[in-house]
């Protein structure tokens, strides 16, 4: 093991043993996964981490970025793909979750890479290292299943630009993936996933493939919370390549938030998914077990959804609403963690707009607000609405359709989540 000019950890494959000995006694200079600007805002959360591992105290795996699964489209064979993520809790010992959920045929992942992005596809010289799966390099996952990565030793920093390089080959009709990323990654093909430069990495694309969530080991004492909804979650309007998307203003806050136990955030949001029918993904009560409560280490469940439902013209009540939202808070209070809804925000001037499913809106957002059937409630509707027409987005927050926000909307609505409320006695 070295530790180069810039300060991250180098080790050779014939010293991963030791060296994994030598990080957890020595977790100060193994920073293979931290030699990034945003480790500077996680230093509090990382303080914490080491305290705890030097005390002897427990350690748990928190996820620390996810992606709701959905079926796409047929995926070439023999090809690699360079999937960029952003962090939210740091940690050690980096897992990630590779899902054929959707796929009627085995996929094998030949290899598989995490390292730090310096810019485009290009990654931090030195941070790009193997995966294995049960110790193996190599790994087929059959149709409908998820596989886990092994622990790879050495810190992850919040806030970090990873990237998760893929060689797949044998993959045979549907895949599976997220369609939406508002984030730039890259497809190459052949097997370039050991490469750190950019050079093959020339076919840009707008969405993540198989890799579903990313987690590592922190503190006992540290959780998650998971924000289940549809397009305005997963950042519709939002700048790509920025990450503005509000859940990850909300977890900037929650990392610089020194009194908060609550530091990861998993984005499980899907552009037209609706709360009780399948359509655009599989709808929020059939993927809850999947996309949420499977997620290591979750806390609290932020469940923003239902304007599809209610936009979409079928017939859906304000008594089939509460239904479903019932039906998500009764499994995830048994599973023993807390759920925070949010008020359905307003939607006038946008093509499906009507003043029947207006008035089922205000009659959800009422039961929203006053049931207690919540352990909280953030009220998106308040927030964004024009104070001149309640029924339409304020037009600084309006990202131009008149139903989704904004940069700016984005991180009104983060800013409106009271953190406390992210913790409840469960």
């Amino acid at each position: 093991m070295r530790v180069d000019p810039r300060g991250r950890w180098v080790r050779s494959a014939s010293g991963r043993r030791a060296v994994g000995v030598v990080c957890a006694l020595v977790m100060a200079v193994c920073g293979a996964l931290t030699a990034t600007p945003a480790a500077h805002a996680a230093q509090a959360a990382r303080a914490s981490a080491q305290a705890a591992q030097a005390a002897g105290q427990s350690t748990h795996t928190v996820v620390t970025w996810g992606a709701s699964a959905e079926k796409q489209g047929a995926g070439p064979a023999d090809r690699s793909y360079r999937l960029l993520v952003r962090t939210s809790v740091g940690g050690t010992d980096l897992r990630i979750r590779l899902s054929n959920a959707f796929g009627d045929h085995p996929v094998t992942f030949a290899s598989a890479y995490a390292g730090l992005r310096k810019q485009g596809a290009e990654l931090v010289r030195g941070s790009n290292r193997p995966l294995t799966f049960g110790g193996a390099a190599s790994v087929t996952v059959p149709a409908g299943e998820t596989v886990l990565s092994d622990p790879l030793p050495g810190r992850l920093a919040a806030g970090s630009d990873l990237v998760v390089s893929l060689y797949v080959t044998g993959a045979l009709g549907p895949t599976t993936g997220h369609g939406m990323a508002m984030q730039t990654n890259y497809a190459a093909v052949g097997d370039h996933a050991a490469e750190e430069g950019e050079a093959n990495w020339t076919d840009p694309m707008g969405s993540w493939y198989w890799l579903d969530a990313v987690s590592v080991e922190t503190s006992a004492k540290t959780g998650a919370v998971v924000t289940l909804g549809d397009s305005i979650t997963d950042g519709w309007a939002s700048s790509t390549d920025q990450n503005r998307r509000w859940p990850d203003y909300l977890s900037r806050r929650l990392q610089a938030a020194s009194g908060s136990t609550v530091k990861g955030v998993a984005n499980e949001g899907i552009s037209g998914n609706k709360v009780l029918a399948d359509g655009a993904g599989e709808s929020a009560l059939n993927r809850l077990e999947r996309d949420v409560l499977s997620q290591p280490g979750v806390s609290t469940v932020f469940l923003f959804e239902g304007i599809n439902d209610i936009k979409a013209h079928t017939g859906v009540t304000v008594d089939d609403l509460i239904a479903g939202y019932r039906q998500i808070i009764d499994r995830v209070h048994a599973a023993g963690k807390c759920v925070v809804g949010a008020t359905v925000m307003p939607f006038k001037g946008w093509s499906e707009y009507d003043a029947e499913g207006e008035a089922v809106r205000q009659g959800v957002n009422d039961w929203i607000r006053n049931s207690g059937a919540f352990d909280a409630v953030t009220d998106f509707d308040r927030i964004t609405r024009s104070s001149y027409d309640h029924q339409r987005i304020l037009p600084f927050f309006d990202g131009g359709d008149h139903l989704h926000p904004n940069d700016k909307g984005m991180q009104a609505m983060a800013d409106a989540v009271d953190l406390s409320a992210l913790s409840c006695a469960r």
